[in-house]
């Protein structure tokens, strides 16, 4: 919105003083400069400035600097130019310029020397101009051979220069051969996993434990580690011990692109257990380890939280996974499963009815021809034996006693960042 003022110059002083007090919170900007030194020309004439005492001057030079939107700084010279000259006068091109020193074929000259030299530091660059017109006495040298160092970064920023000495690549993609990027398809059968990290924090410089979370697609099996750093040499024999740990056969790996898991060591593990499929989170796609970031927030971080635990825990943070935490998870812990149906728009929705939620290993035993997904020595006799060991509560009571005493003594024995 813009707001002309009509006759804004002759007002009184005291209208002056009133508007002023009443337009604190106001800004003002002026048109064009040649409207705004005509104004501040008028104002000066019409308000007698040169007849007025030091207290109306300020008041005057605050009026002209409200309106104009101009600093206090550019008012005072306008005004000097009245006290000299009479009047304020605009002339197009009235800024004063210096004559360039350095012609186009000087900068032609920096662009080729700095392309030549991979753009080294100003001071080394003069030195090389210097050297040669001084040195070896190459002519087109003598003009930027006395060029001071901040000018010659002066002329590295001109458009010119840029134009010259930019030297421009296609991005190249990097080409990952671990891992084929697409979302798997396990078609019912267990074994298919989603695999993430969560890292519980960093105190002063200090890395906190990383979990591990792995997550079957089919029958929600999850397994949890827990590794000091997720290098390659501290993941492998903990990646190792959790596959271990499913009681089926592993057909498929899912992660993300994240390189603790995208690398040649866990490539060689896979290989090694004669897994099917390793596959990779593609790019932009959300939902392909939705899976095991959901179970992320739902499971690692509602038991474990979100304060630090120091690296030196992530043993028996393992431990207690292996022994308490995953036989809950799998056993004792029942898990929603969707059904999936078409509404009347023809969209697909996830229906999570009651009779729907089921333990894992529930789910797994309810699969069509389950007994071929087992591993060899493991029988339905055996892990039924373990499961009916302890009811869903006295096991959860028991987990929850060596959580709390886990987490109590991984707090009173980190004593805090040394301090000095």
């Amino acid at each position: 919105m813009q707001i002309q003022m009509q006759n804004a110059e002759a007002v009184r002083l005291e209208q002056i003083r009133e508007f002023l007090r009443g337009s604190e919170a106001i800004e003002f900007a002026g048109q064009s400069r040649a409207e705004v030194h005509g104004w501040v020309n008028e104002t000066l004439i019409r308000q007698e400035y040169l007849r007025q005492g030091k207290k109306a001057r300020g008041l005057i030079r605050s009026y002209l600097s409200k309106v104009t939107g101009r600093s206090r700084a550019q008012i005072t010279r306008l005004i000097r130019q009245y006290v000299q000259t009479g009047e304020v006068r605009w002339q197009s091109g009235q800024r004063h310029q210096f004559a360039s020193k350095y012609s186009e074929q000087d900068i032609a000259l920096l662009a080729e020397v700095d392309r030549a030299h991979e753009r080294l530091s100003g001071p080394a660059t003069k030195r090389i101009l210097e050297r040669e017109w001084q040195t070896f006495g190459q002519g087109e040298f003598q003009h930027l051979a006395g060029i001071s160092v901040s000018h010659l970064y002066n002329l590295r920023r001109r458009d010119s220069y840029r134009k010259r000495a930019g030297q421009f690549e296609k991005t190249r993609p990097v080409s990952i051969a671990i891992g084929e990027r697409r979302r798997p398809d396990p078609g019912g059968r267990p074994g298919y996993l989603r695999v993430g990290t969560v890292h519980q924090g960093d105190c002063d410089g200090h890395k906190g434990v990383y979990h591990i979370n792995a997550v079957d697609e089919v029958t929600q099996w999850e397994v949890v580690g827990c590794t000091e750093r997720i290098s390659e040499q501290h993941l492998a024999p903990v990646l190792e011990a959790m596959l271990h740990q499913f009681p089926f056969c592993i057909l498929g790996f899912h992660a993300d692109n994240g390189s603790e898991f995208v690398n040649h060591t866990v490539a060689r593990l896979l290989n090694k257990l004669m897994v099917e499929e390793f596959t990779r989170s593609r790019a932009n796609r959300t939902q392909d380890n939705a899976l095991v970031e959901g179970k992320n927030g739902a499971v690692i971080r509602k038991h474990i939280g979100y304060g630090y635990i120091a690296g030196e825990h992530a043993e028996r943070l393992h431990k207690f996974y292996t022994a308490y935490f995953n036989p809950y998870l799998n056993y004792h812990r029942p898990c929603g499963f969707a059904t999936l149906v078409t509404d009347r728009r023809g969209r697909r929705r996830r229906l999570y009815r009651a009779a729907d939620y089921a333990t894992p290993y529930e789910k797994l035993k309810s699969l069509p021809e389950a007994k071929q997904y087992l591993k060899p020595g493991i029988t339905w006799e055996l892990l039924d034996q373990f499961a009916s060991r302890m009811s869903d509560t006295e096991w959860a009571r028991r987990m929850r006693q060596a959580k709390a005493g886990l987490l109590q003594r991984c707090k009173s024995e980190w004593p805090g960042p040394p301090r000095f």
